[in-house]
């Protein structure tokens, strides 16, 4: 019998790593829907491959929606020991042109362009710790489900309490699948608070919101735990206060966020440099299609000059992960400290990221 495109032919040499800069496109095989407002989109690379990355990582999306080109990064919900495909699992954002368009258009067989996998936000990625607390909030679970099928498929013995919070029942993102897990890792016990009741709901967990009570009873030594945090920024800001508060050591807290509505602002020091400053002090900055300029001092960014200067670049993330700002560099050196939100070809082919560099000498750009 011939095997399905997406059923690998188990016989085969093991099929070559996935390299984003080399394939470039995924394609849409499941759409599986989590809740009334959540679904999870499963994709594989177009031709056999391996996907290898850390459990949390995310992967950035580069989409063209109502002809314009838009990035969104989103953390990998699968896991990389299931090799043979990757998946994201999205909530539906009111107004959001990403997650509206992944939500209403996104089937099974379009494709889509993709760069990484990339990010630090891992249990695999430090050193093991003796215990975890895993704290999500909503659709920030991704990362935790991400390293919790990690931890299960390789049979860890990792001690871990995993606590998932969401407005309702109806809002628990996998929570049949957590319970098996729990069921197969005698070290993993978890915790779901909702802020409300769903009338009819058979849901039997916390109520409320987390706080200090709350946690001294779901995980009494929190304290000796290594923290992992995602959701939204109101929920790991709660987080920092409540850890801070009981006097936990920060140096073992991690959390991670792709909330990029708000672009980072310029710092008082990114303002453009006066005609009284330093020339020694600036580089030249020209942008060749408009023919504007500004100066940009040595310290700042790109982007945070131009920001000053009262100049309108595409932006998002403004540290280096999204790549909404890509530019082609026509001449000049910068130095750039980008998160994965370039490829190297493109590194190579004079692309660059302004919010993550900054000038060594005038620089011209296009645009």
């Amino acid at each position: 019998m011939a095997s399905s495109p997406h059923m690998p032919d188990l016989a085969a040499p093991p099929p070559a790593v996935w390299d984003s800069d080399r394939d470039e496109t995924l394609q849409c095989v499941q759409v599986r829907q989590e809740t009334h407002d959540v679904k999870t989109f499963v994709l594989a690379a177009e031709g056999p491959r391996s996907f290898r990355y850390l459990p949390g990582q995310f992967i950035t999306l580069e989409l063209e929606i109502g002809g314009q080109k838009i990035n969104r990064c989103y953390t990998l919900s699968s896991t990389p020991t299931r090799a043979d495909l990757v998946s994201i699992t999205v909530k539906r954002v009111p107004g959001g042109p990403v997650s509206n368009w992944l939500h209403d258009h996104l089937r099974a067989g379009m494709r889509l362009n993709a760069i990484g996998p990339s990010g630090e936000f891992s249990c695999f990625h430090h050193a093991p710790a003796p215990r975890y607390l895993f704290l999500s909030g909503g659709s920030g679970i991704t990362p935790l489900i991400s390293m919790t099928r990690a931890l299960h498929d390789l049979a860890s013995t990792a001690d871990v309490v995993f606590v998932h919070c969401a407005r309702s029942p109806a809002d628990l993102l996998f929570p049949e699948e957590l319970t098996l897990m729990a069921r197969n890792m005698p070290q993993l016990r978890l915790a779901m608070v909702c802020e409300q009741h769903t009338p009819g709901s058979a849901y039997a967990g916390h109520l409320g919101r987390m706080d200090a009570a709350r946690m001294a009873h779901i995980a009494p030594d929190f304290l000796q735990r290594d923290v992992y945090t995602c959701g939204p920024a109101p929920f790991m800001a709660a987080v920092r206060q409540l850890l801070g508060a009981a006097g936990y050591d920060m140096a073992r807290y991690r959390e991670e966020s792709f909330s990029f509505a708000a672009p980072a602002q310029p710092e008082a020091a990114a303002t453009a440099p006066a005609a009284s400053d330093t020339a020694a002090a600036a580089h030249r900055i020209v942008l060749s299609n408009s023919g504007q300029s500004f100066n940009c001092l040595s310290g700042q960014t790109l982007l945070q000059a131009a920001q000053g200067a009262g100049l309108r670049l595409p932006s998002s993330c403004s540290n280096g992960v999204c790549g909404t700002c890509k530019t082609r560099k026509t001449s000049g050196e910068v130095e750039m400290k980008h998160n994965g939100g370039i490829r190297p070809r493109e590194i190579a082919q004079g692309w660059i990221l302004p919010c993550c560099s900054t000038p060594l000498s005038d620089v011209a750009l296009e645009r």
